[in-house]
C-alpha cells in the first residue's frame, strides 16, 4: 500500500517519538511519488533533530524547506519565517509542517489559528511505544489532550514510528502497530501509515499491517554523534 495523503499535514508527538525525521521521510517519498511538495521547520524547541539538518537533502530532491532567517538558522528563538503564513494560505500537493515536541513545542501553531483556520488540516500524532509516556494507550491519549489544547487544532490521525534506534527488530514494528490499534480503539483516530527503516522492512510480516509502511532512512544526525 502506497501513501496517499496530500495537502496540509502538521506532524506532531512527544519528544523522542521521532516525529521530525517522519517528517522529513514522509516530503522525500511523496516528492518521490512525483507530487509538489513543500516542508516548513516549526521546531522552535529542540536545538536537536530539526528538519533544517536534512534541508540539502530535500532541496535536491526538488522539496521546497521553510526556514528561520539565516542569521537565526541555529537560535532557538520564537522566529517564524514570514513564508510560513504563505505556504499554508496557498499550499502545495502536499505542505507538511515539522512542529516542535510536546504541547510546549506545538504553542507556535495557535500564532497561526488564523491561517490555518481556513484551510482543511490534517494533524497527524507520531507515537513511539518506546520513549516515555506513550507506552500506553492512557499515555498516547494524554499526550494528544496537551498537543490539541495547545496547538488550538484537533489531531486526526496516529502514526507509529515504534523504533530503538539501531537495536529495532520487527518484533518492535509490530508493538508499535498493536499499541496504535489499541489507540485507534479508544479515540477512533484512523492509523494513517507506520514507518519501519529500509533495512527492516524485508524481514517484516506484512499481512500483519492494514495501512501502508513509511520507509525511514536516517537523515538526522544523533547529537552525541557529533561530539
Amino acid at each position: 500500500m502506497n501513501i496517499d495523503i496530500k495537502g496540509l499535514v502538521i506532524i506532531v508527538g512527544n519528544f523522542g517519538s521521532g516525529k521530525t525525521e517522519t517528517a522529513i521521510n514522509l516530503a522525500a517519498t511523496r516528492k518521490k511519488d512525483g507530487i509538489d511538495v513543500k516542508i516548513a521547520d516549526l521546531d522552535l524547541v529542540n536545538p536537536y533533530f530539526r528538519a533544517r539538518e536534512a534541508r540539502v537533502f530535500l532541496e535536491s530532491l526538488g522539496v521546497e524547506v521553510i526556514l528561520p532567517p539565516k542569521q537565526y538558522m541555529h537560535a532557538d528563538l520564537p522566529i517564524l519565517a514570514p513564508a510560513v503564513a504563505g505556504i499554508i494560505q496557498q499550499p502545495s500537493e502536499l505542505t507538511i509542517l515539522d512542529a516542535g515536541g510536546d504541547d510546549m513545542g506545538v504553542t507556535v501553531l495557535a500564532a497561526l489559528e488564523d491561517h490555518l483556520s481556513k484551510q482543511k488540516v490534517h494533524m497527524l500524532q507520531v507515537i513511539n511505544p518506546f520513549r516515555p509516556f506513550t507506552e500506553n494507550v492512557q499515555g498516547c491519549i494524554k499526550i494528544k489532550e496537551e498537543i490539541e489544547n495547545s496547538a488550538k487544532i484537533k489531531v486526526t490521525g496516529l502514526v507509529s514510528n515504534a523504533n530503538l534506534i539501531d537495536e529495532t527488530t520487527p518484533e518492535h514494528i509490530y508493538k508499535g502497530y498493536e499499541l496504535l490499534q489499541e489507540v485507534f480503539q479508544a479515540t477512533g483516530l484512523p492509523i494513517e501509515f507506520i514507518t519501519a527503516t529500509s533495512h527492516l522492512i524485508p524481514k517484516l510480516e506484512m499481512d500483519r499491517f492494514t495501512c501502508p509502511i513509511l520507509e525511514i532512512t536516517r537523515k538526522l544526525n544523533l547529537p552525541w554523534t557529533q561530539l
